[in-house]
């Protein structure tokens, strides 16, 4: 099992909704470290995913900025009755968190790469001012990637 998992959530038929399942794929066309897998999640978190040891999940997250925002969070940082940043898929994600820690199988490090979607809409392309975000997107994926490197 590797020790990171990176997983893009989203929609494809959503336009940026679809944009952690972007990032997933052209992640997947990278050499990364052989310790590291990146998984297209699809719409849910699957749960096979917790078993690591550092957890990077990228989804659309609306946080109130300007389309391509990209925002770093971490599931303590989400409150049910907070305005913070919330991923789209914050019900499904956050849930899958909390089963995962009642069975002692979340990763010791879970951090979120949200990404402000402009619009969403039936569509199968992310808008331009997302795909123009993309590198900076994978960019912060690989930061936490190689964070996770130097403290080893």
């Amino acid at each position: 099992m590797a020790r990171i998992a990176v997983v893009g959530i989203g929609n494809l038929l959503m336009k940026d909704e679809g944009v952690g399942v972007h990032v997933a794929r052209a992640l997947g066309r990278l050499p990364l470290p052989p310790d590291v897998e990146v998984v297209d999640g699809g719409t849910s978190l699957d749960p096979f995913f917790l078993e690591v040891d550092k957890l990077i999940v990228v989804d659309a997250a609306r946080g109130g900025g300007e389309a391509g925002a990209i925002y770093r969070f971490r599931p303590d940082d989400i409150a049910p009755e907070s305005e913070a940043v919330l991923s789209l898929h914050q019900m499904g994600l956050m849930e899958g968190l909390k089963m995962a820690a009642c069975a002692g199988a979340v990763p010791k490090d879970v951090v979120i790469i949200g990404v402000e979607p402009k619009e969403i809409d039936w569509g199968l392309e992310l808008t331009p001012e997302l795909q123009g975000k993309l590198p900076k997107v994978i960019e912060a994926v690989l930061g936490e990637i190689g964070e996770e490197e130097r403290e080893c």
